[in-house]
C-alpha cells in the first residue's frame, strides 16, 4: 500500500465525515441542556453551602494568622 493510497483513503474517510448529517437530535440536544443545567444547580448549591463557606473562611484565616 504506497502512500497515496492511504492518503486518499483517509481524505475520502475525512470528506465522508463532514459531509454526514448524523449527530444529536433534537431531543438529544434538550436532554444535554437539562443535564448541564441540573450539574450547575448541584454544582452551585454545593459551593454556596455553609460546610465549603466555612471551610474555605478557615483556610484563609489560617494563612492569614500564619507567622514566616
Amino acid at each position: 500500500m504506497t502512500f497515496h493510497t492511504v492518503y486518499m483513503g483517509a481524505r475520502t474517510r475525512l470528506v465522508r465525515l463532514l459531509l454526514e448529517d448524523d449527530g444529536m437530535s433534537t431531543a438529544e440536544y434538550a436532554i444535554g441542556t437539562i443535564a448541564a443545567a441540573a450539574f450547575g444547580a448541584v454544582l452551585y448549591g454545593v459551593v454556596t453551602g455553609d460546610n465549603i463557606v466555612n471551610a474555605l473562611t478557615g483556610i484563609i484565616d489560617k494563612a492569614l494568622n500564619t507567622s514566616v
